[in-house]
């Protein structure tokens, strides 16, 4: 009886000790779990951070474009060395306004009727355009500060641009000073083409 009572006694033992082994195994399992849990919680907060970091990036470089975009405009005559910027109809030196006006007359003149009147039919704003000519003649670029709102239109403006060059090189005493003349207009398409 006293062999039965201690088989019973470390049997009853045995699967106590079992029971809190599986018992603290699932302590374990659960706080496993609930470790996975908040590692992958951090992992999804750190990713709407990184989101919304990015997001605030992307609207202040939108904010910074805006800004850029809404500048007052610079001056109308802003010359470097080498470089000459006539964004108005006048400057100190005259020989970049006249040669300026010549340029000018030039585009007027050479641009077919029919390519006037096509561009005119488009329904578009007026266009402000700077072409950067060298002293050479020859054109260096043809930027769309502000777009007609057509592409067609803006690259009409190219082409009208490119099919005049060469233009004729600087004037002997502004080629001393100068290698590239910006020229800034706004330019209006109606019966003729008008720069201004």
């Amino acid at each position: 009886a006293a062999e039965r009572q201690e088989a019973q006694r470390r049997e009853a033992a045995r699967q106590e000790a079992a029971r809190a082994e599986a018992a603290r195994q699932d302590t374990e399992r659960r706080e496993a779990a609930r470790t996975q849990a908040d590692r992958e919680e951090d992992e999804r907060r750190l990713a709407r951070r990184r989101a919304m970091g990015r997001q605030l990036d992307e609207e202040a470089a939108q904010r910074q474009t805006a800004a850029t975009a809404n500048r007052p405009p610079l001056p109308l005559s802003l010359s470097t060395a080498r470089r000459a910027r006539l964004w108005g109809r006048s400057d100190p030196n005259v020989e970049l306004v006249l040669y300026a006006e010549a340029w000018m007359r030039r585009i007027q003149l050479n641009t077919p009727v029919d390519t006037v009147r096509h561009v005119a039919s488009r329904r578009h704003t007026a266009p402000m355009v700077t072409v950067a000519v060298r002293s050479d003649g020859y054109v260096e670029s043809v930027t769309i500060v502000v777009s007609s709102g057509v592409a067609e239109v803006d690259e009409a403006i190219r082409r009208i641009v490119t099919n005049n060059v060469p233009y004729p090189p600087f004037p002997a005493a502004l080629s001393r000073q100068y290698e590239v003349l910006e020229i800034r207009r706004t330019w209006h398409f109606d019966n003729t083409l008008h720069l201004d």
